[in-house]
């Protein structure tokens, strides 16, 4: 123990004993203690993104798009601040009654939609904020079993094979799975391992949809208490004995529940389940795995007065798969293959006609009938420390030959790509800094 000279003096003339400086030397105070268990991480994403071929935005200002993607949609032909995140999180340690937090914290072009109950304003004000909480929860631990671990706020949703944060994914856009897929709720999440093999989460929350605190509506009107939306998810992990097996994971999940604000005319809500598969395995060669994922989207649109159906089921689905190989210590090779079928029962989206009389503005939607496909490919290199660094090319594609004219040079677009393009290609290069 090293003392500072005042207090070698102090003892020295017996005002203060050594004993005493001794104690009071080793005591920390609780707010010493909370702050050296904190743990502050996150990252800086920055893109340069680049649309080759036709440009849509030629036909109607800002509808330089892709139908699609999640993320890099309007970021084409130039460079961009995609985000920040800091996470501010004390862990759950092994205790029994252990408890923790976590707070993440968005700021940048990302976050703008993200969550727009973080903003004191309203109407378009709200929703364009550059703050979000992606975050917010309170990490508790029942000594249950095994342990049963419990997150009360906001919290990312159970399900899903890809995730927000753009360094975390194999590849730097986005999947179609992940565009459907829910992003965080509110309430209350339970999960619970129970043996090395199965693991389970089961939660309730306020909404289907991103909104802090917000309160499902069904026909303008708040629901019965019971309509909540409820979610569970079974994950398998492959024991040593299955050899090179060992440690893939297949996840199997569902999410239902309703909308925060109404998504149709006429106070109508969409009651949604989101059922969700997908896994990654390793395979006898030595950096190569596989990954496969599958999403599946229903949403019920029913009257607020009666409760009874206002028009058929909109279903939807997305399947992908992965390729990812793991060629160097610094070099990663990273495919996907991608694709996405809508269903055409929604009455609300203007549906494309072959006389290219109808269209949808700006774009095609996610349900109108839509039937595309993508191929990625990521080449992932580690030039520098706590850098991920990465050129990635897309290829995307609409399978339905959705083409057409364009009556006057205002009109939207009648393709998903352009008024007269069935594909998309871009090339994007990726750089984020973790700390």
């Amino acid at each position: 123990m090293k003392l500072n000279p005042w207090t070698l003096g102090l003892v020295a003339l017996g005002v203060v004993s050594l004993a005493s400086v001794v104690q009071a030397e080793e005591k920390t105070s609780p707010l010493e203690t909370a702050i050296s268990k904190t743990i502050i991480s996150g990252y800086v994403d920055t893109s340069a993104v680049w649309k080759l071929g036709k440009d849509s935005s030629g036909v109607a200002p800002g509808a330089n798009r892709i139908l699609g993607r999640s993320f890099d949609n309007n970021k084409n032909d130039g460079f961009n601040l995609n985000v920040v995140k800091i996470s501010i999180e004390k862990p759950l340690d092994d205790a029994q009654w252990a408890a923790g937090y976590k707070a993440d914290l968005l700021f940048g072009p990302d976050a703008v939609g993200w969550n727009p109950s973080v903003s004191s304003a309203t109407g378009a004000a709200a929703a364009n904020s550059d703050f979000a909480l992606k975050q917010a929860y309170v990490a508790l631990r029942a000594p249950v079993g095994n342990g049963l671990d419990f997150k009360m706020g906001v919290f990312d949703s159970p399900l899903g094979y890809e995730v927000f944060e753009a360094g975390n994914n194999q590849n730097y856009s986005r999947s179609y799975g992940y565009g459907m897929e829910p992003s965080e709720h509110t309430g209350l999440l339970a999960s619970y391992k129970i043996n090395d093999i199965v693991s389970v989460s089961a939660g309730v929350a306020n909404t289907i949809t991103t909104g802090i605190n917000d309160r499902a509506v069904r026909g303008g009107f708040s629901p019965t208490e019971a309509e909540k939306t409820y979610m569970g998810t079974v994950t398998l992990t492959a024991p040593e004995s299955l050899g090179f097996l060992k440690g893939s994971t297949l996840t199997a999940g569902i999410v239902n529940g309703l909308d925060a604000n109404p998504g149709k005319p006429v106070a109508n809500e969409r009651d949604t389940t989101h059922i969700y598969v997908g896994g990654t395995f390793n395979t006898p060669v030595t950096g190569l795995t596989l990954g496969a994922a599958w999403d599946f989207r229903e949403k019920q649109d029913r009257d607020g007065a009666l409760g009874a159906r206002f028009s058929p089921n909109v279903t939807e689905y997305a399947v992908a798969g992965y390729i990812v190989y793991q060629a160097t210590e610094k070099l990663k090779l990273a495919n996907r293959v991608d694709f996405y079928n809508g269903d055409q029962n929604d009455p609300t989206v203007a549906q494309y006609t072959p006389s290219g009389t109808t269209y949808s503005y700006p774009t095609h939607q996610w349900d109108d009938g839509n039937k595309l496909m993508s191929v990625t490919s990521t080449v992932d290199y580690s030039l520098w420390a706590n850098v991920v660094s990465r050129l990635e090319f897309r290829w995307d594609h609409d399978l339905t030959g959705q083409k057409g004219t364009i009556p006057t040079i205002a009109a939207p677009p009648a393709g998903p790509f352009g008024y007269d393009d069935n594909n998309a290609f871009t090339v994007a290069l990726n750089v984020i800094y973790k700390f």
